[in-house]
């Protein structure tokens, strides 16, 4: 036997109260667990863990390590928080699939959120390959959406029109293709360019498509703000005509035309659940958002690609068009609210001359469009637009799960990149009483790993996946910060990941036991 957790309070992903036992692992899965009474397993290496509770590694449902998990061996502000598994390909953009062109593009679209990829090598094209780069070994494991606005520059690049017969086949291949290579599902980033360019109709072709191959759809809707509710509704419609399963990102209601109005989004829901829809949500456990500066711009502001915007920024005729679409209607960038300059605050820059901004408010669009230009649309923001009382009703619906949207880069991130699972464990279980401890690692752990169709995962069970997280639940806490956001957490001592110590003592260990999670569609073709 290779090891035993000895006398931890066993919180085993159900929601189901926990017990004590003693937990048996042996090459990478649980293999007994024993209850007080008769003979105790023994192992090669035992832990002591009277007063901590065990639980299944956290599922970060969204996440935005795409880059990170490549860049950074150690990726101590996911593996100290508990996390054993990260879904990347979030909000429609990533980089699979992509050619040589697209790739270069994207790798300036996203640079306020990942970096440029500075010396890493971007020998993938497909999904794939992608996927087959995380196997060679990264800290924790990893699944993929098909992100559908790379899909839609790869067919028809960044213009906003409907696409011809021919470049929605294209589309709909390409989403088959990374489905059979591995994906879980597709994304779509429905106020970032190009996806937002895609109809109803269009989006539900692709749909289909996922839901013939056991995925589900992941959207970043269209409005966060003054249509939300119309958003949300148009996505759940979406789901119940196509089939396809739905799990709505950072499934938030925020700026102050959305305060107290969860209850109006979980009506909704209930609705759909009722009906028949299989629907899921996750968010984090903060009022700040978190995005690009040049995400907030205009739809028409951002077509044709990075180049085309910042041409359109340099013009001063075009960008006076810009800021009054900004400060006087909402642009669809900004999810349809007039601007309100001093609630965005500059997290991170990709040039590093510009360093002296982090931390500092914007005063008005003068500011905001020199910034784009002199930072080439890398710039980073958090968003201080949410609503407490709205996060902590969504958090309590059966539907939710728990996930970051942890961007990593830059100088002063969103503190929920290194403090999201934690928060929840210490601020909103201990601390707050929004939910029992059961409830919310069922929240973080079984719930989410069901949506995912991994049948091995998310439970403390015998025959699963050895993928622990051990923690105090009397000190667990974020340490990050909005002034601070880099602290790691305290009171998670240990995380294992297929049985090896990925955190051992409250240090990271050298182990990279990650891999892809693939998909349903790879293990068993559909079609």
């Amino acid at each position: 036997m290779d090891l035993v957790v000895r006398g931890a309070t066993v919180v085993d992903g159900t929601g189901r109260p926990g017990y004590t036992a003693d937990v048996a692992v042996d090459q990478g899965r649980v293999v007994e667990i024993r209850r007080p009474g008769g003979p105790r397993p023994t192992a090669r290496t035992t832990v002591h863990a009277e007063g901590l509770v065990l639980s299944p590694g956290f599922v970060d449902m969204h996440a935005h390590s795409d880059l990170a998990l490549l860049t950074d061996p150690a990726h101590e502000a996911k593996a100290a928080q508990g996390v054993t598994l990260e879904v990347l390909g979030q909000d429609g953009l990533s980089y699979a699939p992509a050619d040589d062109e697209v790739l270069a593009a994207l790798r300036t679209q996203l640079a306020g959120w990942n970096g440029d990829g500075h010396g890493v090598d971007f020998g993938w094209r497909s999904v794939g390959g992608y996927l087959d780069r995380l196997d060679a070994g990264i800290a924790v494991n990893a699944a993929y959406l098909v992100p559908q606005g790379t899909v839609r520059a790869l067919a028809m690049g960044w213009e906003d029109r409907p696409p011809t017969p021919g470049e929605l086949a294209r589309m709909r291949h390409l989403v088959a293709g990374g489905m059979e290579q591995g994906a879980i599902g597709m994304s779509s980033g429905l106020t970032y360019t190009p996806g937002m360019y895609a109809s109803d109709a269009e989006l539900a072709e692709l749909c289909r498509v996922v839901a013939a191959h056991g995925g589900y759809y992941c959207p970043h809707h269209r409005s966060y703000g003054n249509g939300a509710l119309e958003a949300y509704r148009e996505m759940l419609a979406l789901a119940a005509s196509t089939g396809c399963a739905l799990h709505l990102a950072h499934a938030t209601m925020n700026f102050p035309v959305n305060r107290g109005r969860a209850p109006d989004l979980l009506a909704l829901l209930d609705a759909a659940v009722a009906a028949g829809t299989d629907v899921t949500m996750d968010t984090y456990p903060y009022t700040a958002g978190c995005t690009t500066l040049a995400a907030l711009l205009p739809s028409w502001a951002a077509a044709g690609g990075p180049e085309a915007t910042l041409e359109r920024l340099r013009d001063d005729a075009t960008a006076e068009r810009i800021r009054h679409a900004l400060e006087a209607e909402g642009s669809d960038g900004s999810h349809g609210v007039p601007m309100d300059w001093p609630t965005l605050e500059v997290s991170g820059v990709s040039d590093p001359s510009l360093g002296g901004r982090v931390g500092t408010r914007l005063d008005g669009w003068p500011a905001a469009r020199a910034l784009l230009l002199a930072d080439r649309l890398g710039t980073t923001i958090l968003q201080h637009v949410g609503d407490e009382a709205n996060v902590r009703a969504i958090m309590r619906h059966p539907t939710h799960t728990g996930g970051s949207d942890g961007i990593l880069h830059g100088a002063k991130p969103h503190p929920r990149a290194y403090g999201t699972f934690p928060h929840y464990l210490g601020h909103y279980v201990r601390e707050l009483g929004v939910l029992t401890l059961e409830e919310c690692v069922a929240h973080l752990t079984g719930r989410p790993a069901a949506r995912l169709g991994l049948p091995d995962r998310g439970l403390v069970r015998e025959g699963h996946r050895a993928d622990l997280v051990l923690f105090d639940p009397e000190t667990v806490a974020a340490g990050a910060t909005y002034d601070r956001p880099r602290v790691l957490p305290v009171g998670i001592p240990h995380v294992l990941i297929d049985g090896r110590f990925v955190m051992r003592d409250g240090r990271r260990t050298d182990v990279l036991a990650g891999r892809s999670v693939r998909g349903a569609a790879a293990r068993v073709p559909a079609w």
